[in-house]
């Protein structure tokens, strides 16, 4: 299968919370061109633009642009929301406020939680349907009209109408967004179900709400931008990356715009996965540092962990397959400080973009890692994005000495050291719980380290987690705009069925298979984008009959239709993998049927991501200075080499530092070094812990 477009020139652009990055490949000839900017938090189309005019991007000769964006999630996350309204099934209005039985803090007796719709902005209807979808209640249809308006007097931009048991059957639901239609101004109506056809009423509500909440924000801004584009010249199709790692186009974006959550995440987890399979490793730890915060996520089996059961803060579940990304608070840009108990705390608040760190020159003035490192040697300021100058390391050193160091009693060399141990096992705390999860063993895999700053701290945090090897792939400062070009299209399906395997109808369950994919395939046909092959990905949500917690079932290899037997059998296989034990005589029982239809994008020559005309043929051609950097309690002299000027078969010991336009890598003493084909570095870790 093939649409009849291709494309010539293909630009990938990543929005983060310090940095808009850019990747332009010409297909034909395999030429790249790359940029790194301040991101523009005001108006995050102006660093789009500027990333564009870095690069040197002729935007009438760009047939294709892939965007990876921020807006949504931090929208959701600082609680940036257009006012959105609820009507709900009578009765059933405090369900978003309800939700589980859990508690904001683990500890102590108080916690706070508001929902994302206010009380006052949520309205009842008498409208009933039961499990099975058999109406109890007739609509009212005069109530809905009302509560539409009552919700329009109270300045309501966006609507949900969410009603109890719509997954089963949608049809009050699909005639109050009708009669909603008739009144509200604008197409911002979610209903529940065409978002998330799935039972379990809190979270197909919150994630309803999450959707029509950021909506009018992310299509303001994606209307933005490509109204900037379209008047510098661009006259094709933009893409946005999805949070299940895939893409949709800018025109459709807004109305499953909670898709988008986790959009720039996961377009790194995506480049990552391409770049392990060119390089032979298909088991990797995606560790992406950036000014703001890390994100850490698991590939296993050259397939990224794919959850619909995400919630990005306490009660905020957004219930649509995502990319399984954990994030903590600690970036280049995190803030250290000493607490009131006289402990040292790194993050999670951070200095951004502006001011940024203290040694960006733009009036920062709380010492962060990113100081910390330029301190003991490991950063030099005419090498770092962003600098603008006019702060001397004399400045930095007192600046720690006066805010870490006299407080902790230490030198401001150990106080630097101190943070950016501290950080490190913060790091490392995040991918251990990652790993603990999913019940994987660290020692199976490579820590993929992307990012202005992973390459700089990966080696340390490898060795704490016995990690064996690192792979730093050829650009880690602009990985995420590199996934958004090497992502696939890709269409997600879940239904709720909630039926006894024993009384499965296997006719009906093999319908909602090929009905989930038949809607996939239109909806990807559809895109103006070369598609060389479709992949079909199957699974089912099942549980023992009485359980609260689901477990995916993958099918993927086995042909529609799939019978009875099948699924008993591999459901106690995923089982006893999971928990160790065999629960024979307990019934099985199917929640959900899930699948995914991706469209399988042409793959690029990664191995263009450095120019080979720039390679030198000695590793000492390649070395530009010697300087000392700190290490375990002292200084060593330590070489420095230019990234794009390595050997491509380019072999050496630690320490060593490796500069290149968008990151610095840091090869600590024991570490090895060795490169591949593709151009990636990998880092063999030496004296790993024992026990560890």
């Amino acid at each position: 299968m093939a649409n009849s477009k291709s494309s010539r020139h293909v630009i990938g652009v990543d929005v983060g919370g310090t940095f808009t990055d850019m990747v332009m490949l010409e297909t034909q000839t395999g030429a790249v061109s790359i940029a790194k900017v301040p991101t523009t938090l005001d108006n995050q189309a102006y660093g789009v633009l500027s990333a564009l005019n870095e690069a040197g991007a002729e935007l009438p000769q760009v047939d294709l642009m892939i965007h990876g964006t921020t807006t949504t999630t931090n929208a959701v996350l600082e609680r940036k929301l257009s006012r959105t309204g609820l009507i709900t099934t009578q009765g059933f209005r405090d369900v978003l406020e309800l939700g589980r039985r859990t508690r904001p803090q683990p500890y102590g007796m108080k916690g706070e939680f508001l929902p994302i719709i206010p009380r006052d902005l949520r309205c009842e209807v008498a409208e009933r349907m039961d499990y099975a979808g058999r109406v109890v209640t007739p609509l009212d249809e005069e109530g809905m009209r009302l509560a539409v308006k009552r919700l329009l007097d109270k300045g309501c931009e966006s609507l949900v109408i969410h009603f109890l048991h719509a997954y089963a059957n949608s049809d009050h639901e699909r005639r109050a967004a009708e009669i909603a239609a008739e009144l509200w101004p604008n197409d911002y109506i979610t209903m529940g179900h065409a978002l998330l056809s799935e039972s379990r009423e809190f979270e197909r509500g919150v994630t309803a709400a999450v959707n029509a909440s950021v909506q009018p924000l992310l299509e303001r801004y994606i209307n933005r931008l490509v109204g900037e584009l379209k008047a510098n010249g661009f006259a094709s199709e933009m893409l946005v990356m999805n949070g299940n790692g895939g893409t949709v186009s800018s025109k459709d974006v807004a109305r499953e715009a909670a898709k988008t959550v986790m959009s720039g995440p996961a377009s790194g987890v995506i480049a990552a996965l391409h770049t392990g399979q060119a390089a032979g490793l298909n088991h990797l730890i995606t560790y992406d540092m950036g000014g703001t915060s890390t994100d850490v996520s698991v590939i296993r089996a050259g397939k990224p962990s794919v959850s619909n059961e995400i919630e990005i803060e306490y009660a905020m579940p957004i219930h649509v397959p995502m990319i399984d990304v954990r994030t903590v608070g600690a970036g280049g840009g995190s803030i250290a400080r000493v607490n009131a108990a006289g402990l040292l705390e790194v993050g999670p608040d951070s200095a951004g973009a502006n001011p940024g760190p203290i040694c960006y020159g733009r009036g920062g003035d709380q010492p962060t890692i990113s100081d910390a490192n330029l301190i003991l040697g490991r950063l030099k300021l005419n090498k770092m994005k962003s600098v603008e100058g006019g702060v001397s390391l004399k400045t930095l050193t007192e600046v720690f000495d006066t805010k870490l160091g006299q407080p902790l009693n230490m030198d401001a060399m150990s106080a630097a050291a101190a943070v950016v141990m501290v950080a490190n096992a913060k790091m490392a705390g995040a991918i251990r719980m990652v790993l603990v999860s999913l019940g994987a063993d660290p020692r199976d895999f490579s820590l993929f380290a992307f990012g202005g700053a992973g390459p700089l701290h990966a080696s340390a945090i490898a060795k704490e987690l016995a990690i064996p090897t690192v792979l730093v792939p050829a650009r880690p400062g602009i990985t995420n705009a590199l996934g958004c070009v090497v992502a696939d299209l890709r269409q997600d399906f879940v239904q709720t069925i909630n039926t006894p395997l024993a009384k499965l109808d296997e006719a009906t369950l093999n319908e909602v298979f090929q009905h989930q994919e038949r809607n996939g395939e239109e909806i990807i046909r559809k895109e103006p984008v070369e598609i060389v092959s479709l992949q079909i990905n199957r699974s089912l949500d099942m549980q023992f009959v009485g359980q609260t917690h689901i477990l995916n079932v993958v099918f993927d290899d086995l042909p529609l239709p799939i019978s009875k037997d099948d699924i008993q059998r591999r459901f106690e296989e995923v089982y006893f993998n999971r928990f160790r034990v065999r629960l024979d005589n307990i019934k099985a029982n199917i929640v959900n049927v899930n699948t995914s239809v991706i469209g399988r994008r042409a793959a690029f020559d990664l191995s263009r991501l450095i120019d080979p005309s720039g390679r030198k043929s000695r590793l000492e051609d390649a070395q530009t200075d010697t300087r000392p950097v700190y290490f375990d309690g002292g200084f060593q002299d330590t070489p420095v080499y230019q990234r794009e000027a390595l050997p491509s078969d380019a072999a050496f010991d630690g320490p060593a530092i490796i500069e290149q336009m968008d990151t610095t890598i840091l090869v600590e003493p024991g570490d090895h070094v060795t490169s591949d084909n593709e151009g990636n570095l990998i880092i063999h870790v030496g004296s790993i812990k024992e026990g560890a």
